[in-house]
């Protein structure tokens, strides 16, 4: 498993009697952004966590550049840029103290030219102390801590939380950026449009299971289709309400459908009411999203809410 950076086997958590995350298998390949959705209580940051030894695992196992997570945490966190979704910054040091310190932690392998640029694309001035800066510049702070040594692997925590659009637009680019140099990226995000422009593949969790993984082309293909159909003779309301077909809207004789069943029976009755033209609809990763998350009922041993 050569090309495998980050792999987890079983990997499982209980807060005592209350589980975290069950059974959690994860393959995340060299070069590539691979997503991490869940919404909050799913079981995103305990993986986060069991990832970087900050909790040690109840069962199964984690490696990252196939070294254990828990032996070998030291070695592993040397490359690899990590930007928490909650971090705190000691009050009266000043910003360049700080990226200075966690510098000296990975060896000083910091190009002190990509450091500034990073200051410059960011509109970061590093001069300051930590408790002059606005929420935004804190979450800058953390953004070019992970950067900044352009290490292998970055694990990215809601790396755009309290940014304006065109921060988060600089962030978007310097993760593909970092893909294109051959780094791997972990991103862990609520902003699912921007999941959808720089991932490769996702993970979607629920409840401390992971219920899909996938490429970002498959599941805006697979999971249900949208078309919208003219017809001669629209049908009434309610026809095609069986499984696997929902009626969205209504236009004249324009008529949009979510169809997860088969395309090939519904597609038969669509033609006795005349079929005049067919268009296809793209499916965003935010309706998919929610639709697995309707379509599949809650694990009934999940209680851990702060996961």
């Amino acid at each position: 498993m050569d090309d495998v950076v980050i792999n987890t086997t079983n990997l499982t958590y209980y807060y005592g009697k209350h589980m975290g995350i069950r059974d959690v298998n994860l393959r995340v390949r060299k070069g590539e952004v691979f997503g991490f959705l869940g919404p909050n209580g799913a079981g995103k940051t305990t993986t986060l966590r069991l990832l970087l030894d900050v909790l040690r695992p109840t069962g199964g196992s984690a490696s990252i550049f196939d070294l254990d997570c828990q032996k070998q945490g030291t070695a592993i966190r040397k490359n690899l840029g990590y930007l928490p979704g909650e971090f705190s910054l000691y009050p009266n040091m000043k910003a360049h103290r700080f990226l200075a310190m966690v510098a000296s932690l990975k060896g000083n392998s910091v190009d002190k030219k990509y450091l500034e640029q990073l200051y410059q694309r960011l509109s970061f001035d590093p001069s300051k102390r930590m408790k002059a800066y606005s929420r935004g510049n804190k979450q800058k702070i953390g953004i070019i801590a992970a950067f900044m040594n352009r290490p292998d692997l970055l694990v990215l925590d809601e790396p755009t939380a309290g940014l304006d659009p065109l921060m988060q637009h600089i962030v978007t680019e310097l993760v593909q950026e970092a893909k294109q140099a051959g780094k791997t990226v972990f991103f862990s995000s609520h902003i699912l449009p921007e999941v959808q422009a720089v991932c490769d593949r996702v993970g979607i969790i629920r409840h401390g299971h992971l219920i899909k993984t996938d490429t970002i082309g498959s599941l805006t293909r697979q999971h249900f289709k949208r078309l919208r159909l003219r017809f001669s003779s629209p049908p009434e309301v309610g026809v095609f309400s069986g499984e696997g077909v929902k009626e969205t809207e209504r236009k004249d004789r324009w008529v949009t459908f979510e169809i997860s069943g088969s395309m090939k029976e519904f597609m038969h009755n669509a033609a006795t009411f005349g079929i005049e033209d067919i268009q296809s609809l793209p499916v965003t990763l935010d309706e998919i999203f929610v639709s697995l998350y309707t379509d599949q009922p809650p694990a009934k041993d999940r209680r851990e809410s702060n996961a």
